[in-house]
């Protein structure tokens, strides 16, 4: 069924779930704070991930630059989470969406210098500048926070990517053939990022252990916010040019804005609305680097 899907149907799963957990993680912030919540969010996904996937399996057929790739990614997803959810709790959900995708933006532009390019990093620009001129003054760390998870998200499509068009294959031999797939991978990372932000967010996070609705939510949080959208993100890397999976980038900051008016009931003003719009003709307008050629399959 997977194999059959439209590689676009993965990436509007993505989309949808993307912004729709964390709207949920708003809400429950007032029981658990931003880090509680951060932390139900990455040790939900490590948890699912590892009963499904096992990734400790990667170890012994990586090398020592394929584990430090692994190693970096889980400390960007729960660095980018960390600030993600900080932001949240200063800002509108679509006004962090429409940052997060600056970074996008830039790299495109920085990557391949055309006039094209120039163009979409000016609108994306203006528009950011758009949003920020409303709240600036009086909600500066958010904008500290959020511009942190721009940088973060950049990171993350960097090295999602790399892994997403390397596949380890396990030899045969006295256990079966498996082949370790980007998601895999994924499953490694998100190991890493629950051990890097437990210092951080374990002692707010633990209120939920006595409250079952809490607990429930804290985990259904983790499932629509990093479990679904990971997986989906990684399904259409995989599949989708690079250039077209950052074409419909431009979709995740009008699903920001729509998953905030609907849930959060986060009313965008016409400068709001501005502002997104130009992002979203930024990211639309911009290309990215072409795609170089497929690695060959590792098994080190």
């Amino acid at each position: 069924m997977v194999a059959t899907a439209p590689p676009t149907s993965f990436f509007l799963t993505s989309a949808v779930f993307h912004y729709l957990g964390p709207s949920l993680a708003v809400l429950l912030f007032a029981a658990l704070g931003p880090l509680g919540t951060a932390w139900w969010r990455i040790a939900t996904a490590a948890v699912v991930f590892a009963l499904w996937r096992r990734p400790w399996r990667l170890l012994r057929r990586m090398k020592a630059q394929q584990r430090a790739v692994l190693l970096a990614l889980g400390v960007v997803l729960a660095g980018m989470n960390l600030v993600f959810y900080l932001a949240l709790a200063e800002l509108p959900l679509a006004t962090v969406g429409a940052i997060e995708f600056l970074g996008t933006v830039a790299l495109a532009a920085f990557g391949t210098r055309t006039r094209r390019n120039l163009l979409a990093l000016l609108l994306a620009v203006a528009g950011v500048v758009a949003l920020t001129e409303l709240r600036l003054a009086n909600a500066p760390w958010g904008f500290v926070f959020a511009f942190a998870n721009c940088a973060g998200f950049m990171l993350y499509v960097i090295l999602g990517h790399r892994i997403a068009n390397t596949r380890l294959s396990q030899p045969t031999g006295t256990e079966p053939s498996v082949d370790m797939s980007g998601i895999d991978q994924l499953g490694a990372a998100m190991l890493v990022a629950a051990v890097v932000i437990t210092p951080f967010g374990i002692a707010d996070a633990s209120a939920a252990f006595t409250h079952p609705l809490w607990l429930v939510w804290g985990i259904g949080v983790g499932i629509c916010s990093s479990v679904i959208p990971y997986i989906t993100d990684q399904l259409a890397m995989a599949r989708l040019p690079r250039a077209t999976f950052a074409l419909m980038l431009a979709l995740l900051p009008a699903a920001a804005a729509l998953m905030g008016l609907l849930i959060l009931a986060q009313v965008p003003t016409w400068q709001d609305l501005i502002g997104i719009g130009l992002v979203i003709a930024g990211v639309a307008v911009h290309r990215d680097q072409p795609k170089p050629p497929a690695a060959p399959t590792t098994s080190g």
